[in-house]
């Protein structure tokens, strides 16, 4: 029986797996190596070997409603878009509400974990860390959940750039950036058009002389901003949207899209258009970089095919000359060197998990990997539900396949990410956000029932279909259900708008028309819906109806 759990890390993956714990009645014990919680989101002026690292003005790119845990919703006069601070704070607050601070061991790193000489017979594992003093401990676990993240190792693929050993500047990675103190009147080359390698780009450029940025494959640019002002997540990241991709084609999708990304700036004029569709792989999300590529700050180059001294020179034959730093916005490997070989199967290019959490081949399912998953969309709710079922697994609530269907499984995975995303080594795995999060719900018990809320509270209904879909939907219903998520949900747009509210301006009511008609688009699309699954299940609805109280009906 599983009642002692380790968990490595304390950021947000951490996090949520001990209160994941705590509320099925375990008793957690967290690891974490430096002196606070937060992980990635723990600024420090110096990056620290085998951690992870941000730069001083890192804000998220998700908006706070999509990105928040889903039974405490982040404090509604919370910017939108929050800076790394203000994420770090509303971790802490999670953390101390829910009483997870006295369950972490501050400044003690894992050095190993190994099976047990009786793991055939009980399961657990031997958990030796290592505290700042260097004092070395071991302690038994009947389970282990691994939350060490994947923004740890910088890639450096120096081979792919002959000459750089004869740079006369100098050259970093995008980890031990910090800021652009450095970066006034340089030229600056970046190489890797990721979200950090423009963010770099754009903040480098307000100081510097000229920045260059090189791409490989170019990318797809997205606002953060979308229409009427509204955070694009919260605008298209809805349970509607995501009806209309499992009903219509692929492309379609991605020709309405790149339309519309390229009525704001058209990204072959901008230099940017890439090889791959739009939703092949994960877009650049930044507001800033088309103007300042408009403005002439960023110059979008192609791959960097050699570095002569000061002078690099690109695939197409054109240079930058007297170049005094080179940023290598290359990404990062991933590595679990404390977890045991055997317990890794790989696939493809991946470390392969059964739904991105446990490994396939190993006799008892008492490791979990929480955490390690990549989506358009925050780690923090996607987490959050891993480390729910996991716990639940855990305990033998919820059991999983047999190895030789996990390890099926996992195959026939890698198959479906490489058929519909752009993968490598670097990012070997994807998924869609809404669809993994269902996947994973549906382990729990706690995917929402469109229909049921159909027939059962039409308002609720209407808010799951058309609205966001954020955390607060897993908990309406289900083990760990929160007498507090209809609510949050009905109030997620309040908590949005309030930051904005800052200055008192008279709003413009609709009109009669306008409301009866977006009245009467709903109703026929919310009929719509039925019908889907209607014709795909046919014995639902009266299934259904035959629970509802005679009264309702």
């Amino acid at each position: 029986m599983v009642k002692r759990v380790a968990i490595i890390g304390a950021g947000p993956s951490g996090l949520s797996s001990l209160k994941a714990c705590l509320d099925e009645g375990l008793e957690p014990t967290c690891f974490e190596s430096s002196d606070d919680i937060g992980g990635l989101w723990k600024f420090k002026e110096v990056s620290e070997p085998n951690r992870a690292s941000i730069y001083r003005s890192l804000t998220i790119n998700i908006s706070k409603e999509l990105m928040c845990y889903s039974d405490f919703p982040i404090p509604s006069d919370y910017p939108n878009y929050m800076h790394h601070s203000k994420i770090l704070k509303y971790f802490r607050m999670y953390a101390e509400h829910f009483k997870l601070l006295q369950h972490i061991r501050f400044q003690t790193s894992v050095k190993r974990v190994q099976q047990r000489p009786d793991y055939t017979r009980t399961g657990q594992w031997e958990v030796v860390t290592e505290t700042r003093q260097g004092e070395e401990e071991r302690d038994v676990f009947d389970a282990v959940i691994c939350c060490s993240g994947h923004y740890t190792y910088p890639n450096l693929p120096f081979n792919d750039f002959p000459g750089i050993e004869t740079f006369e500047g100098k050259y970093f990675h995008s980890w031990d950036y910090k800021g652009p103190d450095n970066m006034s009147g340089k030229r600056v080359v970046v190489i890797g058009i990721g979200n950090s390698g423009s963010d770099i780009a754009v903040e480098s450029s307000k100081f510097a002389e000229q920045v260059y940025m090189s791409t490989r494959g170019g990318a797809w640019v997205i606002r953060q901003v979308s229409d009427n002002g509204i955070p694009v997540d919260m605008k298209y990241n809805t349970r509607f949207v995501h009806i209309l991709f499992q009903l219509l084609p692929i492309n379609f999708f991605n020709w309405f899209g790149e339309n519309k990304l390229n009525a704001m700036y058209d990204h072959t004029m901008y230099a940017l258009k890439p090889k791959h569709r739009l939703f092949s792989k994960i877009p650049v999300i930044n507001d800033d970089l088309p103007l300042k590529i408009l403005s002439g700050a960023v110059i979008i180059k192609p791959n960097v095919k050699e570095i002569q001294g000061s002078t690099v020179v690109f695939e197409d034959g054109s240079i930058a000359e007297k170049v005094d730093t080179i940023v290598f916005a290359t990404g990062y490997n991933y590595d679990f060197p404390f977890l045991p070989s055997n317990a890794m199967y790989k696939s493809g290019h991946r470390v392969a998990l059964y739904k991105h959490v446990f490994p396939p081949n190993l006799e008892h399912s008492t490791l979990a990997v929480v955490g390690f998953i990549h989506a358009l969309g925050a780690i923090m709710p996607q987490a959050e539900m891993q480390a729910r079922w996991a716990v639940l697994v855990f305990k033998g609530l919820k059991n999983l396949p047999s190895n030789q269907a996990m390890i099926k499984a996992v195959e026939q995975d890698t198959k479906d990410i490489e058929k519909h995303y752009i993968v490598s080594k670097l990012t070997p795995l994807q998924v869609d956000f809404v669809s993994y999060m269902d996947d994973i719900a549906g382990e729990i018990g706690a995917r929402p029932s469109l229909l049921w809320l159909f027939f059962t509270d039409y308002p609720l209904f209407k808010k799951v279909l058309w609205g966001p879909v954020t955390a607060y939907q897993y908990r309406l219903m289900g083990p760990g259900k929160w007498s507090g998520a209809r609510h949050a949900i009905f109030t997620q747009f309040d908590r949005m708008y309030q930051p904005l509210k800052t200055r008192k301006v008279t709003e413009q009511k609709p009109s009669i028309t306008s409301r009866l008609m977006k009245m009467s688009i709903q109703v026929l699309l919310g009929g719509a819906v039925v019908f889907y699954f209607h014709t795909r299940n046919p014995e639902t609805i009266p299934a259904l109806l035959s629970k509802l109280p005679k009264k309702a009906l």
